[in-house]
């Protein structure tokens, strides 16, 4: 049985499906006005990896990762061009940099530019049912109206900030409510008509419907990060627990942050790595290997030591794994140890403790001198690291050529060739 902790109870719930039973899986994805840095890529390697994990358990995932296509800090950063230009361009990129990762695409990347009418529905079923009030063009949800508000993440409600800082103040009932739906304000190029005006959907509002839309009320597992839980997460749950009577979601899985010198990576903070560049300096497998070392729910420390080691490892599993038959089976003292591993995973998706079999298993196939390696090839395609027992090739002529114009370029400040030639 597979387990998973759950933020809003606090406790590790049994995942409530079948085997071959579809099980939904919406995690948050990035706001799209910059480049993405490699703290963005850990809820994308890890729910792509639970995916993995659960359909090798019998189920059938369907991951969705949303793209956030319209937000004030889109409007922001475009400045003089066309904010859906930007837009545009930034979810390339985001795409582009998420497929260096080699973890497949999401079953379904919606974007809240493309799901409009759902929006406008969900806000419109929040008025009719007194959660929801217009105020000039504005619509905010009234948070009192909810009497589990807080429950996910364990705050008083007098005690919340929804972070709007004080925009709408002099509209708002009450200072804990938060915008549903923005009224077109001047400067901003994108607008969308609605029973209240012209406006664009407020950033909460966007998930909750498209969740709903792909996978429908009540499906198994929400993600993100943790920096999600509170305004993010709890809006989420609050707008479709009174739109809908219903819960969202049956388990609220988050993961913890990447860290780097002790602080949350982040572009306010300015301590970021951009995920290409990672890529380029560290390579996918290290990075996915990387990534699989902490807990999913535990911060993790970014650092060049911690690279470095992730990489030594990463190629000692190489080396090992290219001596072996990836089709062959494998001992059946060794079958114990494959499924201490599967065991771990189970256990709320403890990749540490899988590794550790992992490594376990290692150990007593060099001992015997083994030659099968079907479970080895298990394991690590659940990691995103079956091509380890790849055998590789030579850089040839042309490679070499394109990598010399990279370098070319970098040194010109060309980025853009760069990446281009990168690509």
């Amino acid at each position: 049985m597979v387990r998973l902790h759950d933020t809003r109870t606090g406790e590790d719930l049994p995942l409530e499906a079948e085997q071959g039973e579809r099980v939904g899986i919406y995690a948050c994805g990035p706001t799209v006005y910059n480049r993405i840095h490699i703290g963005n890529a850990r809820p994308y390697v890890v729910f792509s990896l639970l995916r993995r994990f659960l359909a090798h358990e019998g189920y059938a995932p369907v991951l969705v990762i949303n793209v956030t296509d319209v937000n004030d800090k889109i409007y922001d950063a475009a400045g003089d061009r066309p904010s859906a230009e930007l837009a545009a361009e930034m979810t390339r990129f985001y795409e582009a940099d998420t497929e260096l990762l080699g973890l497949g695409r999401p079953d379904h990347e919606p974007k809240a530019a493309e799901t409009i009418g759902p929006i406008v529905g969900l806000i419109e079923e929040l008025v009719n049912r007194g959660n929801a009030y217009e105020c000039n063009g504005d619509v905010y949800f009234r948070v009192r109206s909810d009497p589990q508000y807080g429950a996910l993440s364990h705050r008083e409600v007098d005690a919340m900030d929804q972070g709007e800082g004080v925009e709408g103040s002099d509209r708002k009932e009450d200072p804990l409510d938060f915008a549903l739906w923005k009224a077109t304000k001047p400067g901003e190029d994108t607008s969308w008509d609605s029973p209240w005006g012209p406006g664009r959907p407020g950033w909460h509002i966007e998930c909750s419907a498209m969740a709903e839309e792909l996978l429908g009320v009540g499906f198994h597992i929400h993600g993100g990060g943790s920096d999600l839980v509170f305004p993010h997460h709890e809006n989420e749950a609050a707008q479709t627990r009174c739109g809908r009577g219903a819960e969202l979601a049956q388990i609220w899985m988050h993961n913890g942050m990447l860290q780097l010198g002790g602080e949350k990576m982040a572009k306010s903070v300015g301590n970021i790595e951009r995920l290409a560049d990672a890529v380029e300096r560290w390579g996918r497998d290290t990075l996915v290997y990387f990534f699989s070392t902490a807990h999913y729910r535990q911060p993790i420390q970014y650092s060049d030591e911690a690279l470095t080691q992730a990489a030594t490892t990463v190629g000692r599993i190489r080396d090992f794994a290219r001596g072996l038959d990836p089709e062959a089976a494998s001992a059946t003292e060794l079958e114990g140890v494959r499924e201490q591993f599967f065991a771990a995973l189970r256990d709320d998706f403890n990749t540490p403790g899988a590794l550790a079999a992992l490594f376990e298993w290692i150990r007593l196939a060099r001992a015997r001198n083994e030659t099968g390696g079907a479970d080895l090839h298990a394991m690590l395609a659940v990691l995103g690291l079956e091509n380890l027992f790849d055998a590789g090739r030579e850089p040839t002529a042309e490679d070499l050529a394109l990598l010399d114009q990279r370098q070319a370029a970098r040194k010109g400040r060309d980025f853009a060739e760069a990446d281009r030639l990168r690509d």
